[in-house]
């Protein structure tokens, strides 16, 4: 059974691989250490089919070293025991190990004198951030590099590569490849090279030959077989987590085009919980009293987006995107309650003062509880002189209002207003007093 095109397509030496030159473009790390004969240990991460395998094994073919692949989920200990002894019979043995993040510590505790003694080059590959999902044992051994999304000119390379190869990839159907087909090619699978070339050899395999034995495929081929491949969706993922930072700080940003396209992102792969949860947070986080309107329009929408459900869910979702987008921001909410955290998880904010203790109950007086409260309802304006915070933090003030918008300039108002009010109070005590 013939292998699948992106299997066949791999590359065999450094100067195949489509893509990420900052690594293997001229006098960079990668290419200098085949180019050197020093290899090292190394992490690839990023997102599915972007060329972590493909660097593997053009590394292996480039230095001529023995090349093995397995999966840290699901070969066993004793499939590591077979690379090993390989790497005594023949030296080193370069082993590309997939799903590195889910090494058990069992088969980690075996491939760790392996590395030290340099027997086995470890590959590892992983769509994982490895400072967080890799143990610090390994990582401590291994350099890091982060491949990086393959834009659209690298994937047309690759493709017309794999039209013209006649021994490994399409070139003896002489396939002619209509220019919008090939742009949506590029464009229907999330920068994935795999999925791109795997569509591809299935469209051509499924087409009829011409008279001539070409084999043309237009637009209406590509669209049948891709498909409308799914936005990858790992819930559990780096990119999950990047895409949701990404709106929220585009939205904190003022920037309705890039919240929109990552909220866009989000309804792709289906994940509406995310979106709406995310949504929330930002108006209370980066709203806030800014706009307290936009905030509560914002979980309108939300309640909206859940009850009708994705396709529909997109519309009210959107405005409120774009609304909370174009809102002053203030975050002084945010900040006064965490900092009167700070305080209460430091210890100084254990008393509370004796006038504003519960005063009902019983024997309540006998402690001095709440004897000498002042109802603030029984004084002009609502409001007396009266302590209310600690003793330690009497002139502690938690929240700082921002001037960004005309709800909270108002609150800055009143509590202007309210210092007027208190430094009036004093003065006529002083006069009393005297």
């Amino acid at each position: 059974m013939q292998k699948p095109l992106a299997y066949r397509m791999r590359p065999t030496n450094i100067d195949e691989v489509v893509g990420q030159q900052h690594l293997v473009g001229p006098h960079k790390i990668i290419r200098r250490m085949v180019e050197s004969k020093l290899l090292s240990s190394m992490i690839l991460y990023g997102p599915p089919g972007i060329g972590k395998t493909s660097i593997a094994s053009a590394i292996a073919g480039s230095t001529k070293y023995a090349f093995r692949m397995l999966n840290a989920a699901t070969d066993t200990k004793k499939d590591l025991q077979i690379v090993a002894e390989e790497a005594k019979m023949s030296g080193t043995v370069v082993l590309m190990l997939d799903e590195i993040h889910r090494l058990d510590k069992t088969k980690q505790d075996f491939l760790l004198p392996l590395l030290e003694s340099g027997s086995i080059i470890l590959i590892g590959a992983t769509t994982e951030n490895p400072y967080i999902n890799i143990s610090p044992a390994i990582r401590s051994r291994v350099q890091i590099f982060e491949l990086k999304p393959l834009n659209s000119d690298d994937l047309k390379k690759a493709v017309k590569r794999a039209l013209n190869d006649t021994e490994n990839g399409l070139g003896k159907y002489h396939v002619e490849l209509d220019e919008n087909a090939l742009e949506l090619l590029v464009n229907s699978t999330n920068g994935d090279l795999r999925s791109i070339l795997n569509g591809l050899e299935l469209s051509v395999l499924s087409t009829e030959q011409e008279k001539d034995d070409s084999i043309h495929i237009d637009l209406q081929s590509i669209e049948e077989s891709v498909q409308r491949k799914a936005i990858s969706s790992d819930k559990d993922g780096d990119s999950h987590y990047d895409v949701m930072s990404a709106f929220q700080k585009s939205i904190r940003g003022s920037d309705p085009d890039a919240a929109i396209l990552y909220l866009a992102r989000l309804l792709e792969a289906g994940d509406l919980t995310s979106a709406i949860r995310r949504l929330m947070v930002c108006a209370y986080e980066d709203v806030g009293l800014a706009n307290p309107q936009a905030c509560a329009r914002a979980v309108q929408a939300c309640q909206v987006a859940q009850m009708v459900g994705l396709p529909e869910a997109r519309i009210p979702l959107a405005d409120a995107v774009i609304d909370l987008c174009l809102c002053p921001k203030s975050n002084s909410g945010m900040v006064a309650i965490d900092s009167a955290l700070e305080d209460v998880r430091s210890g100084k904010a254990n008393s509370i003062p004796d006038d504003i203790k519960d005063a009902h109950y019983s024997g309540a007086k006998k402690l001095g509880h709440g004897v000498e409260y002042k109802y603030p309802h029984n004084y002009p304006n609502s409001w007396v002189e009266q302590q209310y915070l600690p003793n330690n933090l009497r002139n502690r003030h938690y929240y700082q209002p921002n001037d960004t918008g005309k709800y909270e300039q108002a609150l800055n108002l009143r509590i202007q207003q309210i210092q007027s009010w208190k430094k009036n109070s004093k003065r006529s005590q002083n006069n009393y007093d005297n």
